[in-house]
């Protein structure tokens, strides 16, 4: 089905033909040949940092797109709509970024964010441990000076690009315990002692294998502390904020294409001797799918223009975390259900998409921390 969208400029529709153009010819086809091997698509990710869509928030000047994020999160829900795995990697990516970008010095942001931007970069954000992942402000892992440089160690865990990363950004405790003790360094792949370790046998999007990460002595020199120390916890927290965003836009796009292949399926599938949409049960479980998916995108896009006019939007961001990844779980376990037996096997989609809507509801704060955030500004209000 295609989605009627309000953009704010004649350009943003060339992105989003742009973008259905690419997920056409560079994603639809691959995506079951690439998860089934559990192979990252790091090729597809230059590809479309060479088409502009890496960077697409960011300033023009450090070779960005300079899109609003309503913008950037609709090319995202595009790339979901085809394979969710490149989607989430791209969100994944620019929140890899961010730091940088938005706290990093003059001259981190001219010698790296071109080419971060460009897709030639790919970027890791290690802030979760194997002990702690909702509660970051309690991580270990430590990194001390040793003359002008940051001796780090520790292990990071569930880190997206483990393996394919080109760069590092390692939140680790500088100074005593608490939020204020965490800085955010910046470490380049290949250096010693940064050791991805294997791969987590994990139930879906299995082509961006996520893995632990030891940090065993790794020296980064000085100039690679982003923002100020101690300035760790806020960052790392900024960034969330719009990596939930991301992720939101993902999981529409994921439960977009559950709910065009169900409605699909549901018109040419007869039973009793007509389609069975036309049965009530079925055709009203398609109404509330896309009901549900057309919220979702709302939600999502009210957040991300309050973060566009520079407003508060925090809580509205994981309004939209929470809702649109808990929809794309239930209209992708509904899909299943209306493809019956048929849903149930790897021979059609949804059986996938519905192994994919799960990790939505987990990654970049579960739903459950969601809650607690919306729930304690309620109790300030």
């Amino acid at each position: 089905m295609t989605v009627d969208r309000i953009l704010p400029t004649p350009e943003a529709y060339d992105l989003i033909d742009l973008a259905t153009d690419l997920a056409d010819r560079e994603l639809a086809g691959r995506a079951d040949d690439f998860e089934n091997r559990g192979e990252f698509p790091r090729e597809v990710l230059r590809t479309l940092g060479r088409s502009g869509l890496l960077g697409l928030p960011y300033p023009e000047e450090y070779g960005g797109a300079g899109q609003p994020y309503e913008v950037y999160l609709q090319v995202l829900e595009v790339l979901a709509s085809r394979w969710v795995t490149v989607a989430e990697a791209i969100s994944v990516h620019t929140l890899s970024c961010y730091p940088v970008a938005a706290y990093g010095s003059d001259e981190l942001r001219k010698a790296l964010l071109p080419d971060m931007l460009g897709g030639e970069l790919l970027g890791a954000y290690c802030l979760s441990e194997p002990q702690g992942g909702s509660d970051a402000a309690a991580l270990t892992t430590r990194a001390v000076r040793d003359g002008e440089d940051w001796v780090v160690d520790g292990t990071k865990a569930w880190i997206t690009h483990a393996h394919s990363a080109d760069f590092y950004n390692i939140f680790c405790r500088t100074g005593g315990p608490g939020a204020s003790g965490i800085s955010c360094l910046l470490a380049d792949r290949g250096t010693a002692g940064i050791e991805p370790l294997a791969a987590e046998r994990t139930m879906g999007m299995r082509g961006s294998p996520v893995a632990q990460i030891a940090f065993d002595d790794v020296r980064v020199p000085g100039d690679r502390l982003v923002g100020a120390e101690g300035g760790g916890f806020t960052i790392a927290m900024t960034a969330l904020d719009s990596g939930r965003l991301g992720i939101a836009a993902c999981a529409v796009g994921l439960a977009q294409s559950a709910l065009d292949f169900a409605t699909s399926y549901a018109k040419e599938r007869t039973q009793f001797g007509r389609p069975i949409i036309d049965f009530q049960g079925l055709g009203f479980m398609l109404a509330d799918m896309a009901t549900r998916v057309s919220a979702a995108r709302a939600l999502t896009l009210a957040a991300a223009r309050l973060r566009d006019a520079g407003r508060p939007y925090s809580i509205e961001a994981a309004k939209a975390k929470l809702f649109a990844t808990d929809m794309a779980m239930r209209v992708t376990t509904d899909a299943v259900q209306v493809l019956g037996g048929y849903g149930y096997v790897a021979d059609y989609p949804v059986e996938r998409y519905m192994r994919e809507a799960k990790v939505l509801q987990i990654v970049e704060g579960t739903n459950q921390i969601q809650r607690v955030v919306i729930s304690r500004a309620l109790a300030k209000s």
